[in-house]
């Protein structure tokens, strides 16, 4: 399969210098042909092969060479540890690693050969490559916070068809000059934002960091962010008002908070899309770009993407837009499975092809979606209530004097499980903020305890990692 046709024939007339650009550099689509083909050549016959996904245009070459080659890419995260980057190498058994200029020696421990990248190598782009002989095209690895991380193999026509239902429902063509400056080593900035903008044709910009004022400069018409981007957009009206020209704000990876929904609708004259996914299913539900726009609500399945709730003895949960339940999708953009553990894939499966997503959902009766959060961490069971997390995060962030909010269930001999609040706040008490919950919602979602702290911990793109909270 041919995840990129956009590279194959460009000539002068339709290519533009400046097709790709990564934090400044630039490369035409013959360009990036050339400088892909020659990494191909050089990585052909293995049977996976590693890249250093920092975000510059060395990643962008490495990895649309070895998918030209139909040689597994496996993106590695810059700022992985020793330990992370020794189990990647090992257990994605790639004999080498693409790395930009400058590269020093392998910190993993692990002897993999290293080969270089350079942008302005060129050869001739053979026949279309974009999968193995069983078809997968990537590995990419879960962030590993219950365990070493998992390597999610990935289909090239899995990949390809979620790239072109995202294409539908946001109306991507390549009339559109895409921005975003999200990691390179993970589904959201990688196979959406590099990979999708090389399949549709469109232009694509990666601003290196995702500031506001470079999200501003860029110019585009579509631009992609996580939470924590948008919600610095927002507090810079001078640049959020240089995105009114864009016809498209997509907000993933993580829940946007409402008040942020709001101002950005109201400085950049446009309400943002939102959208759910995982690694191991890509993009299943999301708003459209023609379309109306709820905050807190994900929008819908995409086409071919089935979804349903079910309870913790597998019974369908009622679409009433209120009760909760895990989520499960069955859909043509699902792995193939993890990487050497069949254990760990049969867990995610249930019978007659749905996955166990892990999340806990509510669907209202016109099938929109509202995530609520993690089953393990975001479904609190108290006093006989089942509460998401993420509706009372949201109750807390509507406060004013409230900028981030993460919420958990604490073991509690009376109630089973009791809320529990982490807030980033100032001018405001803990209770102060219970009470304000309990006016906002019903009262047994109130927090129990409130702590405030001076920041919450973050992952690379963006999310609250509770398992690193201090205990309650």
């Amino acid at each position: 399969m041919d995840l990129l046709p956009s590279l194959r024939g460009a000539g002068p007339a339709e290519d533009r210098a400046d097709a790709v650009s990564v934090a400044g550099r630039a490369l035409d689509l013959g360009g990036l042909a050339g400088a892909a083909a020659a990494v191909a050549r050089r990585v052909a016959g293995m049977p996976a092969v590693a890249v250093e996904a920092a975000a510059t245009l060395e990643t962008v070459v490495a990895v649309v060479g070895a998918l030209a080659a139909g040689v597994l890419a496996v993106p590695v995260p810059p700022d992985a540890g020793p330990g992370e980057r020794a189990h990647i190498l090992r257990d994605s058994a790639a004999p080498a690693i693409l790395v930009g200029p400058g590269a020093g020696p392998e910190a993993s421990g692990v002897a993999v050969e290293h080969l270089p990248v350079a942008v302005g190598e060129r050869a001739d782009l053979e026949p279309a490559g974009g999968g193995t002989e069983g078809g997968i095209a990537m590995i990419v690895y879960t962030s590993g916070t219950t365990g070493p991380p998992k390597g999610v193999m990935l289909p090239a026509a899995a990949i390809a068809a979620d790239l072109d239902a995202l294409a539908e429902a946001w109306a991507w063509t390549p009339d559109d000059v895409l921005v975003h400056g999200l990691p390179l080593f993970h589904v959201h900035g990688l196979i959406l934002g590099v990979l999708g903008a090389l399949r549709v044709g469109s232009r694509l910009v990666h601003t290196g960091r995702p500031t506001p004022a470079a999200y501003a400069a860029a110019g585009g018409s579509l631009y992609f962010g996580v939470p924590t981007v948008w919600s610095r957009v927002a507090a810079d009206p001078a640049a959020a008002t240089g995105l009114r020209r864009a016809r498209l704000l997509v907000s993933g990876s993580a829940a946007l908070p409402e008040p942020t929904f709001h101002a950005l609708e109201a400085l950049t004259g446009q309400a943002p899309v939102e959208r759910y996914g995982m690694t191991e299913t890509l993009i299943t539900i999301s708003g459209r770009a023609h379309g109306p726009r709820r905050p807190g609500w994900v929008g819908h399945p995409l086409p071919g993407v089935e979804t349903r709730l079910v309870d913790d003895e597998g019974r369908t949960v009622a679409a009433d837009g209120d009760t909760i339940g895990e989520l499960q999708v069955r859909t043509p953009t699902a792995m193939a499975g993890y990487l050497n553990r069949p254990d760990a894939t049969a867990a995610v499966t249930a019978p007659e092809g749905w996955i166990r997503t892990g999340d806990v959902a509510s669907i209202d009766a016109g099938r929109w979606h509202r995530i609520a959060g993690r089953k393990s961490t975001d479904l609190i069971k108290s006093g006989g209530y089942r509460i998401g997390a993420g509706e009372v995060e949201s109750a807390l962030l509507a406060h004013p004097s409230v900028a981030e909010a993460a919420v958990v269930g604490v073991p509690d001999a009376d109630l089973g499980q009791a809320i529990v609040a982490y807030v980033v706040a100032e001018g405001v008490t803990g209770p102060e903020l219970c009470d304000f919950v309990a006016r906002t919602l019903s009262a047994h979602k109130r927090p129990r305890r409130v702590e405030l702290l001076g920041e919450l911990p973050r992952n690379a793109m963006g999310k609250v990692r509770k398992d690193a909270l201090p205990p309650a």
